[in-house]
Order: C-alpha cells, then structure tokens, then sequence
C-alpha cells in the first residue's frame, strides 16, 4: 500500500476537486492509501454520502489556509499548522508516506519542499517538469517551468538528467530525446548561459541529447523533454494552454456564427469532443517536483477533480519507479558543479 497525502485547501475549486479527485484515485487503485489534509470538520462533509473504501482514506487536521499573496518563507515559518506544510512535515517525518499532491500556492510549496524536505544528494537545486500532450500522441517534459528563474549551464544539466529520467522510468520512453529550448536551432544562439549549456548536454553520458528547440516546436513530437530556466519555460507552458483554450473558443463562437457550420459540427461532433480533451491541460495532471527527497506534484490552481487525480496517478508513478533512486546515481557522475 502506497499512501499519499492531498492538500486540500489553496487552489480555486477547493477543497472539493481534492477531496473528489482523491476518491476518484481510490477507486482506480487498490494499492492507495490516501491522506486528507484540511479542516477536519469541512473534509468531513465533503466525504459524507460518498462511496469510498473508508480504510483506505484518512483525515488530517489542519485548520489553517495560506493565501496566494502570503510571503512563502513567512507561511514556512509561521504555518506549520497549514494542509500544505502539515503535509511537507509529515511526508519528511514519516517512512510509510511516499509523496504529498498539492493545488496551492507554488511559492509556498517550493519554499517549504526546499527548507523542510530537502533535495536528493548531489541535486543543486529541485526543478518542476509538467506534461503536455505532443502531436504523435506521445508527452513532451518542460524542465524547469516556474521553481528557478535564474540557472546556470550546471542546472540546465542536471534538469536535463532528472527529466530524461522521469520521462523514462516514469512514462516509458526509451531514450527520450533531449532539447534545450533556444532562439534558433544553431549552436552557438542565445545566451552565455545557453551556449555553455549546449556543449554540457552534448556530452553528458546516457543523455540523448538532440541540440536545441524553438518554441513552435513544442508539440510537434520531436522531442520528448525540454530544458529550460524557470522563466522561460513557465512562459512557454503557460503561453501554450493559452493558446490551445483560446483556439477552441474561437473554433466554438466561429461554429455557432453560421448555420451551414452548425450543421457541420453535428457531423463532427466526436472529433470536435476528441480534440478538446486532447487540449485539456487538466487531463494531464500537474507539475512533479523533480529532485526533492521524497515525491511532490504541483497540480495547476484551477485544477478540478480529474487533474487532481491525474496528479496523485503521478506521485504513485513516480514512487513505484523509485525514480529518486535513478537520479541520485546518475546526477553522482557529476558532482562538481558549483552553484
């Protein structure tokens, strides 16, 4: 049995896309055990007239709530009695906890994950790595999109072996291809930082390391990780479900403005519906927190029911690779980096 804790206070469909999503996750394996984190009394309700296997689910009380505009290294200091740091303190204190799922504030999360969780030994610094859907049917690893804004070329390669890592042992794919997102394809473009990153990715062992990406390139499926800086790449994630959400509300005002696309919708109705789940961001759950000593996702604010337990689906995934493991060895090849 596998237990993973759910914050369940922070995001914007709370506490009921957690609680929901929780379930849901129960139901579709009976290999988890799974904490709630929040106010006794509200999770309580959330739970009564629900079908669930009560043995398998627990309440852990935690009254306070942190707000998005609450300074992280304040909540990490101040909060302990919070579903989220409550959760970070257990799952450092607790061998049988494998992994804490959480909608909240990000900043938060990653200040406390560093401060009282710790990182794997030899990772520089911890590194989210989100999914999203390519267009050979495949997942394409964004690695960093949001934990660190300024790198180095020794991060960019170490983001490069953990997200290799978890698209491989995770996911399944044999030799995922790697790129660095750049201005161009040569090279010798971008930054200081860019150019001596490519040469360290060329020759980091076991990396299949295939130069760099432009942005429109995404989800094309010829690459199945990309390395970033926080910056950056929380900028491309983000521009990118904009763009597919705005895509399909245009597609869908453009239908209703003719009766002759109406009639043609009926026709294609299906593929229409194929299409939006393909879209959905929410079906791809949320943002693994690579390089901390034990597993931490970050699911989006807005994250309903489905997301949530797309992301609990992913912190057992990550526990049953024992991916932690896989990356401790590897990122021990190199273990001279400077910070």
């Amino acid at each position: 049995m596998i237990k993973i804790l759910v914050d369940c206070f922070g995001g914007d469909h709370c506490p009921e896309a957690p609680v929901e999503g929780a379930l849901r996750a129960l139901k579709a394996n009976p290999e988890l055990h799974i904490g709630l984190l929040g106010d006794e009394s509200v999770l309580k309700a959330q739970l009564e007239g629900k079908d669930y296997d009560a043995s398998r689910i627990e309440i852990i009380h935690a009254p306070e709530v942190i707000g998005c505009d609450e300074k992280p290294t304040d909540v990490v200091r101040l909060k302990r009695d919070s579903s989220m740091m409550k959760g970070i303190i257990l799952l450092r204190d607790n061998d049988d906890v494998a992994a804490l799922v959480s909608i909240g504030s990000t900043g938060a999360l990653v200040t406390g994950a560093l401060v009282r969780l710790g990182r794997i030994p030899g990772v520089i610094r911890p590194a989210f790595c989100p999914l999203l859907p390519s267009m050979d049917g495949g997942l394409v690893g964004i690695c960093d999109s949001g934990a660190n804004v300024e790198v180095t070329s020794a991060h960019l390669r170490q983001f490069a072996i953990m997200a290799s890592l978890y698209m491989e042992n995770v996911y399944g794919v044999k030799s995922p291809r790697v790129a660095l997102l750049n201005v161009g394809l040569e090279a010798e473009k971008g930054d200081a930082v860019r150019q001596e990153a490519y040469p360290l990715l060329r020759q980091t062992e076991g990396l299949n390391f295939v130069g760099n990406m432009e942005s429109r390139d995404l989800l094309s499926g010829k690459y199945d990780v990309v390395v970033a800086d926080g910056f950056s790449g929380n900028v491309l994630v983000k521009t990118t479900e904009g763009t597919a959400l705005e895509l399909l509300k245009k597609i869908k005002k453009d239908i209703y403005s003719c009766s002759l696309y109406k009639m043609g919708a009926l026709l294609m109705k299906r593929m229409f519906k194929e299409e939006k789940e393909f879209m959905n961001y929410q079906n791809y759950g949320g943002s693994v927190l690579l390089g901390t000593s034990k597993v931490v996702v970050k699911g989006h604010g807005s994250s309903n029911a489905v997301a949530v337990e797309k992301c609990i689906e992913q912190a057992y995934r990550m526990e049953v690779s024992g991916l932690s493991a896989q990356i401790e060895k590897e990122i021990a090849k190199y273990e001279h980096y400077e910070d």
